[in-house]
């Protein structure tokens, strides 16, 4: 990235960490196809495998990794191949999980996107698989996923912007994403708590995902998750004085009073559209979103304030903001200023 740009959309993807690309590049200097039977492969295998622990390690999970191309795929392969007769999730879920579940019974959720505990009592819950997000990627409000009322359901939790920042909750199927911690785009993995959860499918990755997997980029996942700092502190800090300066300049704050985790934020700029600013923030230097990445390209209204109770008039007003582990007070400040200029430009 250009040295004079502000990049505030860690939520989207995060730079590979320095640990990360040393391990990449150490790999990539010469590996062989972990399923080949050969000297080569077997050592490729042992070192997959051994990965596969150290992961689990940093995790703090004691169950099976499986590995895939990213959060959205151990996503599709946990809801489309689960071994239960239906499934419940929510209106604020990711475009990952309602692609997969359409048609699928939805929780309400309050108005900072807190899924409440209502249950159809027609529902099997001994035969449900409850699909939460453990962390919102438009708004980082943070679901109690450890307290909720699961009444016998499978939990599955996608835990793609809270993996390597919050301790995973106690869910039967997570998903992750390498890049979403300092890792490289297109590896993630599908924890198991049991691997007769969900129904296998032939080929690698004891038999339940099916491709030669990608060995540097799994080293690159694992040391990028041992070489993780705990910057939450530091992060809770500067997005309370975002918050305080969003306020003061005549901002709203999406979800204010929920719990959230302290690297992304929701602000609504009344009288100036996500679109414009946008394009204003990116000509000033500085990258941030309209939501989520997967689906900001179009900038659709976001279906996660729709389900908050936003207007669509409201909600078109609203940018997120996501800090990186190198994210520091000086860059706070510069995107207050120039969010207060336009702020002040936008009044009627």
């Amino acid at each position: 990235m250009a040295a004079d740009r502000l990049y505030l959309d860690h939520a989207a993807t995060t730079p590979m960490s320095s640990a990360a690309q040393a391990a990449m590049v150490g790999a990539m200097a010469g590996w062989a196809n972990p399923s080949s039977p050969h000297a080569d492969g077997r050592a490729a295998r042992a070192t997959l495998e051994d990965a596969r622990r150290r992961i689990a390690a940093a995790l703090g999970w004691d169950g099976h990794v499986i590995f895939t191309s990213g959060a959205s795929e151990a996503i599709a392969i946990g809801l489309t191949r689960a071994k239960a007769g239906r499934i419940v999730t929510s209106p604020v879920e990711h475009d990952a999980v309602l692609r997969v579940t359409k048609g699928a019974d939805r929780l309400a959720v309050d108005g900072d996107g807190i899924v409440q505990g209502s249950r159809d009592s027609s529902l099997r819950w001994d035969d449900v698989i409850l699909a939460i997000q453990h962390v919102n990627n438009e708004t980082g409000v943070i679901q109690p996923l450890d307290r909720m009322d699961r009444n016998g359901a499978i939990l599955f939790a996608d835990c793609a912007q809270s993996a390597g920042k919050l301790v995973l909750p106690d869910a039967d199927m997570i998903a992750i994403s390498a890049h979403k911690f300092g890792g490289p785009p297109g590896i993630g993995a599908l924890l198991l708590r049991d691997l007769a959860l969900i129904e296998p499918s032939g080929g690698q990755e004891q038999g339940y995902r099916a491709g030669t997997e990608n060995l540097p980029a799994i080293l690159s996942m694992a040391a990028a998750l041992e070489a993780r700092e705990d910057w939450l502190g530091r992060a809770a800090e500067m997005r309370a004085r975002l918050d305080a300066g969003i306020e003061a300049a005549g901002g709203i704050i999406v979800a204010r009073d929920a719990p959230r985790l302290p690297v992304i934020a929701s602000y609504r700029m009344p009288g100036l559209s996500a679109r414009a600013q946008l394009i204003q923030f990116d000509l000033k230097g500085i990258s941030v979103s309209a939501g989520s990445a997967c689906s900001s390209g179009s900038l659709k209204t976001s279906h996660v304030l729709g389900a908050m109770g936003w207007d669509d008039d409201a909600a078109a007003q609203v940018v997120r903001v996501s800090f990186g582990p190198q994210t520091c007070d000086n860059d706070v400040d510069r995107f207050l200023s120039v969010w207060t200029a336009m702020a002040e430009k936008a009044r009627p």
